[in-house]
């Protein structure tokens, strides 16, 4: 069985897929044979059933995956809306435990998986006869720690507290966080993240700056 983690995010186009990408190439660069898994997706581009432009597909491309889009992914659809939305236009309901086998099988294809999640730690997956399955619930399901990624720029305090907290209150354990957009010389996002890990009592395990091509990554937080 695999070694997991869960990336997240303070809401949507943060940048966990650009992130979560170096994270993998990182990691087989570095000799792991470490996957990628994104339980839903939408916004895709496909042909006859094919993805051909998704955030699998940059995924896959980025860390030169020896496997397709296809199968990184248990649910896809086109429009770019909440998976419980895409869903229900598309005609169907999130079945949980295809995402739940689709995980299990990518856990016995690798030694580390990455999970990547849509939008923020509550994006709603169903939502149907009074049901209310967020994605704190899959991540749950999945038993698995999250890092989170986060804008490294204004009014990223609140929306990582706010996240930390959701995710201890709801149990979830917190591996770490990640500034997207960083700027090392900007006097703001320097004392951003100083007070993050203040007020969480976490740490900044990376910083990722617009157009990086790489990621340090600290065995302690990923092996």
């Amino acid at each position: 069985m695999s070694k997991n983690i869960f990336i997240t995010a303070t809401g949507t186009d943060i940048g966990k897929t650009y992130v979560s990408a170096l994270i993998v190439k990182k990691m087989r660069e570095s000799g792991f044979n470490c996957g990628y898994f994104k339980p839903v997706l939408s916004g895709v581009l496909e042909k006859d059933g094919i993805l051909i432009e998704s955030d699998c597909n940059y995924v896959v491309n980025t860390a030169k995956l020896p496997t397709t889009a296809n199968d990184c992914v248990a649910y896809w659809w086109e429009e770019a809306v909440s998976p419980h939305l895409a869903a229900q236009r598309f005609g169907q309901s999130i079945d949980i435990n295809r995402i739940l086998n689709k995980y299990k099988e990518k856990q016995n294809e690798y030694d580390y998986l990455l999970i990547e999640g849509a939008g923020g730690i509550t994006c709603p997956l169903r939502l149907n006869n009074g049901e209310k399955y967020l994605l704190k619930d899959l991540i749950k399901d999945l038993n698995t720690e999250i890092i989170i990624i986060a804008d490294g720029g204004l009014g990223t305090i609140n929306s990582i507290l706010l996240t930390v907290e959701y995710a201890k209150a709801n149990n979830i354990p917190v591996k770490g966080i990640i500034l997207n957009n960083y700027e090392p010389n900007n006097f703001m996002h320097q004392d951003n993240l100083k007070q993050v890990e203040y007020l969480t009592g976490l740490n900044v395990i990376a910083t990722v700056e617009k157009n990086q091509n790489d990621i340090k990554l600290l065995n302690e937080y990923f092996c």
